[in-house]
Order: structure tokens, then sequence, then C-alpha cells
């Protein structure tokens, strides 16, 4: 295990019915492979020992017989190893057969697990040869393979790293699945052995299955089904196999492979136990159900030196969908904004909404929203009031694409310099025009924010603000400045989201005029243009330069919002979404540490910023509004988090 990730797996071997024999030797080479693979956990598919289509001859003593010797030599075999086994077997009990797991380690078996759920319908008479493990009662335990073994469905087992349950095949189609008890008694991850056959469709309905299951239960699923090999009389087997984590699917099998298969993925088992933590039905739950007692199993600890690689993918913009999704969260986002502010305008009876237009991306993107909001509540687009400001920093550009965008879409144009204003300003508290300070952009956004709220005032109006989730992470705003606003649309929207956003309705809210227009402010760089340009007339203050690149903050900022990592994970997970071997920029090491202080630093010392926030949507998961999401004091000390990358 690393920075919480435990490596598991699922496999599929091709087997023979009846053939305890050759069945044992191909799970031997699949323990094999895992363990040289570094897997902590394998998953072998539904009564693997013996094939799942042996019918009939699950009554024969002989393949009984047959089935203990193989997995006996399964044990012995895995005396040497590190990998834990959860390997399928039929075990005979007093008068009854069951359908089970067996958990093996070092030489060990740790504990069977019954079916629950024998589906006798359609093409399943599993009740013709097994008995449900409703029948047993507590703290049962058997001799078998020399060893003295619980045999319950209510058993859980405890690595170091981990906390696991496992069902079997039809628990999981049930509509009680014996996995939500183990979950809520603290399995972080589930593991299912299978034999479910292959129907048209069925596929895609399981996967869901899995996906969801993981989802409701806050934890990882690993799922084994049978493949190749097994009889296909009357049905067929294709070998299925999911390693889902928290409604994401990690990894998946090839189906209708004709040969074995060997799946894996690492679960971060810290991430699951943030969200249980964060997510108070969680708990509630565990509080209302009666939960039945559930034996806790220690496992030896993981021992092997393989070294730890991950393997999985780490999206480097988790705001940001890709593919088809992302036109339709991007169509949902401007829906949810301009719902929001159309109920604003309709609760406050205002004649107008007032926004500063800048020629930059966030002025845009809170502009469009006003447009839709105006065209969903049947009013005339002039009673939007855009209003430009040219400064000292202004540029030709951004200011043409303002002046462009706003007359494209139909709204009000007001223009008002704010260089007469702030010049006198300077004057007044006696401040040198030649030093560009903080005093000096300071003032400028203070000026245009007074201006807004005056033009408001005025016209009947409300100030619609711009600044987003970026932003108010990094504090990288002027407070009292464009800090402040009257309702915050943008609020919890991120920079490297706000970009897809005005692409997505240059592509669908804008005729070919606005469109340029649109297309040309996502490619201008992310200026707050308080400095005068340079001799060329083009930005010469560009944001990234003093703040760092977004992409890197945003990613920061969902995994520290989102499931509360400390910055060490954080910086791993950075290093290795970020690599230029995934779908983010390729940044070195060295540049993303230096960005993650920049970006700890900044999160704490701009908290009083973020404390007296005005209203605004919630979008995403993840909101800094402190009355929503996030709550902090402004004077909470950043010591620990900044220590924690110093060995780095």
């Amino acid at each position: 295990m690393q920075n919480g990730f435990i490596k598991v797996a699922a496999a599929i071997p091709s087997v023979r019915v009846a053939d305890c024999a050759y069945n044992i030797q191909q799970i031997e080479n699949i323990m094999a492979t895992a363990e040289g693979q570094g897997i902590e956990i394998v998953c072998l598919p539904e009564l693997a020992i013996t094939s799942y289509t042996c019918q009939d001859l699950f009554q024969q003593q002989l393949l009984l017989d047959e089935a203990e010797s193989s997995l006996l030599k399964l044990i012995e075999f895995s005396r040497n190893l590190n990998v834990t086994a959860l390997v399928g077997v039929p075990i005979s009990y007093g008068s009854m057969l069951f359908n089970c797991a067996a958990v093996i380690q070092h030489g060990k078996i740790y504990g069977l697990i019954p079916k629950t759920f024998l589906p006798n319908y359609k093409e399943f008479y599993e009740k013709r040869w097994f008995t449900s493990a409703e029948v047993l009662g507590q703290g049962v335990e058997l001799r078998f393979c020399g060893q003295t073994v619980p045999l319950s469905k209510h058993l859980l087992f405890s690595t170091s790293h981990c906390t696991f349950g496992i069902e079997i095949c039809e628990d999981l189609w049930a509509p009680t699945p014996p996995s939500n008890h183990l979950a809520l008694a603290g399995a972080d991850i589930i593991f299912n052995l299978s034999a479910s056959n292959e129907l048209i469709g069925k596929a895609n309905y399981l996967r869901a299955l899995v996906e969801n299951q993981s989802a409701r239960l806050l934890a990882g699923y690993v799922y084994a089904g049978s493949g190749y090999g097994e009889s296909t009389q009357d049905l067929v087997f294709s070998g299925r196999a999911y390693i889902a984590e928290n409604g994401t699917l990690l990894a998946q099998a090839e189906r209708f492979a004709m040969c074995e298969q060997l799946i894996s993925s690492e679960i971060d088992v810290e991430r699951l136990r943030a969200e249980r933590r964060l997510n108070t039905t969680f708990a509630s739950a565990i509080a209302i159900e009666h939960l039945p007692a559930v034996q806790h199993i220690e496992i030896d600890a993981y021992t092997n030196n393989v070294p730890f690689k991950l393997t999985r993918f780490i999206d480097a913009h988790p705001f940001v969908p890709e593919g088809e999704e992302l036109d339709e969260r991007c169509e949902e986002i401007v829906c949810i904004q301009s719902e929001a502010l159309a109920r604003r305008i309709e609760h406050t009876h205002a004649k107008t909404v007032v926004v500063g237009i800048s020629g930059g991306l966030d002025s845009t993107l809170a502009l469009l929203v006003a447009v839709h909001a105006f065209d969903r509540l049947d009013r005339d687009r002039r009673g939007i009031v855009g209003v430009t400001m040219p400064g000292f920093g202004t540029t030709d550009r951004t200011y043409t694409n303002a002046i462009y965008l706003m007359q494209e879409l139909g709204v009000t144009i007001r223009e008002i310099s704010i260089v007469p204003a702030v010049t006198q300003h300077f004057k007044d508290i006696d401040h040198d025009i030649t030093v560009h300070d903080l005093t000096y952009e300071n003032s400028q956004a203070r000026e245009r924010t007074q201006i807004l709220m005056d033009v408001a005032g005025q016209m009947g109006g409300f100030v619609v603000g711009t600044g987003d989730l970026s932003e108010l992470a990094l504090g990288w705003a002027t407070y009292n400045g464009d800090h402040m606003s009257m309702y915050g649309v943008n609020a919890s929207i991120p920079k490297t989201l706000v970009k897809h956003l005005v692409s997505w309705a240059a592509r669908n809210m804008a005729d070919d005029a606005s469109r340029a227009t649109l297309l040309d402010i996502v490619d201008t760089p992310i200026s707050p243009e308080l400095i005068p340009a340079d001799e060329n007339g083009n930005i010469k203050q560009v944001t990234e330069d003093l703040v760092g690149p977004y992409e890197l903050h945003d990613f920061f900022l969902y995994y520290t919002l989102r499931y509360g990592f400390r910055p060490q994970k954080i910086y791993y997970l950075a290093c290795h979404a970020f690599d230029g071997t995934g779908n983010g920029t390729a940044f070195a090491e060295e540049v993303i540490l230096k960005w993650l202080r920049t970006f700890f630093r900044r999160f704490f010392t701009q908290q009083f910023k973020r404390s007296c926030l005005p209203d605004g949507p919630k979008v995403g998961s993840c909101s800094l509004s402190p009355r929503g999401d996030w709550r902090m004091p402004s004077d909470a000390c950043n010591d620990a988090w900044l220590s924690d990358l110093e060995d780095k």
C-alpha cells in the first residue's frame, strides 16, 4: 500500500468442468502472476476449483473430496506467497452443501463465506444442490483441509491496509445485497466471486450494478466472473470482470476471451474513508440499520517487496469531464447558473442586472449566464447592463472583445473609464502613479466595483459577480473589490471549467459573429489587466505567471476540498497526472512542488476573503461558500500542511 492505495485484481482462469487438478494448476499460475505484480488481494470466480457448471456432479462425493484435496494443495502453494486469494469451492457441512468463497494466504484458510441468495428461476436451479447461508447461526466453525475455519456470511477480513467483505454472484442482484451490511460494518472493499452467464444486454446491466453498488456503499467493488471452459451445454460464460471505486469503473476484462485474464487496479482506500466521514448519511445508516454481529478476522500483513506502481488513470482535470459528457455538463451548468440568477432577479424585483465586462473569461461567462436567464424570463436583453471600465492596463484586444460581445448579444453598453478617478485617488492618498505595486492594482479593482455598485443602484438592479472558484481558493481577488458583488454566479466554477463553458457557449449559444469573439476570448491570456501593457500593446500581467498554472491549482483544490488529502498525497497524484502520459500538461516534479506550496500558503492566508462571500449557486461537488461546503477559520495556521512537503 502506498498513499492509501491497495492493489487488487480480478482473475478469470480457464477451467475444465469437474477437473479440480487442472483448475488448481490454473489458479496457482494466476496467484504466482499476481504475486509478481505486487497484487495484495486477487479474486477468482465462483466455484473456480470445480467449475460452476458441474450440476448434479455436486452430489458426487468424489467431486467434493477432489475439491477439498485440491484446495489443500492450493493452501500449501500459498505458504510462501504474500497475495491473498479468494477462491470459490463447494463445502459440505453436516447434511448441507454450501457454495463458498475461501480466503487463503500464507498456508492458512482464514474463513469460508457461503452464498446467501441462491437463484432458482429460469436457467438457474442452485437450490437443487446448495443451501443458503441463512440457515447458519453465529459462530459456526468446521474442520476443513486440516484447519478449524469459521463458516459464515458475517465475516470481515482486515489487512494492515484495508477491511474487505465477500458476496457471491446472485447476492449482488438481490434487493438487499449482503454487501450493504458488510460495508456498514466496515468493509472498504467488496469482492464478488461470480459465474453469471452471458445474455444479450446483460453485460451492460451487470456493469451498472457493480458501479452503482460501489457508489451506494462508498466502497471498492471487485467482481470476477467465470469464463472460457465452463460447460456450454445450455449457457455461455463470457468472462466478465470489473473493478470499481465509488461509482467509477477502474478496469474491466475482455469479454469472450479464450484465455485466462488477470485485471488489476489500485483502489484508494483513503479516499473511500474520506467519503464516508464526509457523508453523514452513511453514518446514520449504521445507526438505523440493525446490523448482525460481524466477526472480524485479521490477515497477515502484506510484505511483498515488489515496488508499488500506480497504474490507474488519474484525471488531470477532475472538474472537467471528457467527450460527450463535457457538452452535457456545460449545458447543465449554464442552466443551474441561469436558473439561480433568474430566481434572484424575480425575488428582488430587479429591473436590471449589472455586469462588469473586461473581455476576459469570467466576465464573459457571467454575461452569458445573464443573457440565458433573461431569455428564460422572457425579458428584453437590454435590461442587462454591461459596463466596460478601461484602465491603465486595458489592451485593445480585451476592450474590443468586450464591446463586440455586448453588441452581438444585444445588451445595454456603458463605458466608464476608471483612469480619472483612480488618478485622483492616487493624488489623495499620495501614491506615486509610476509605482505599480499592490496599492496601484487594488485601487483600480475597488474603483471598478464602486462604479458597478453605484450603476446598479442608479438603474434599479444588482451587480452580478464574475469571480470563479479558483480565484477564491487562491485569494486572487481584491478584498471589497472584484471580491464583492450582489450575486456571484461563477463562485463554484473552477477556472479550467470556465474556459470550456465559454467554448461550449461559442458552439451552442452564439451566431457567427459572437462565436468568433468568444473563441478569441478563450485564447486570450488570463490577466486582471491592472498593469500597463508592454511596448507592443500586449498583456504584460499574466496571472498564471504570478500564481501558477490553473491546471495545477484546480487539481490541488479538488483533492483538498473533495477528500481532504494531505499535501504529500496530492503531490504524489499530481506527479502521476502531469507526467505527460495522461490528459494533463507535462510538469516537472519540482514545478508541481513549487506551486503546491504556493497553493497551500495562499489557501490558508486568504480565507478571510472567503468568509464574507456574497451568495452564489453551488454547481459542482466543491464549493468555498462559508454557508455551504467550506467553513474554515480565517486565522488557521498552515504550518503542518507546508511541513508535510518539506521532505519532497
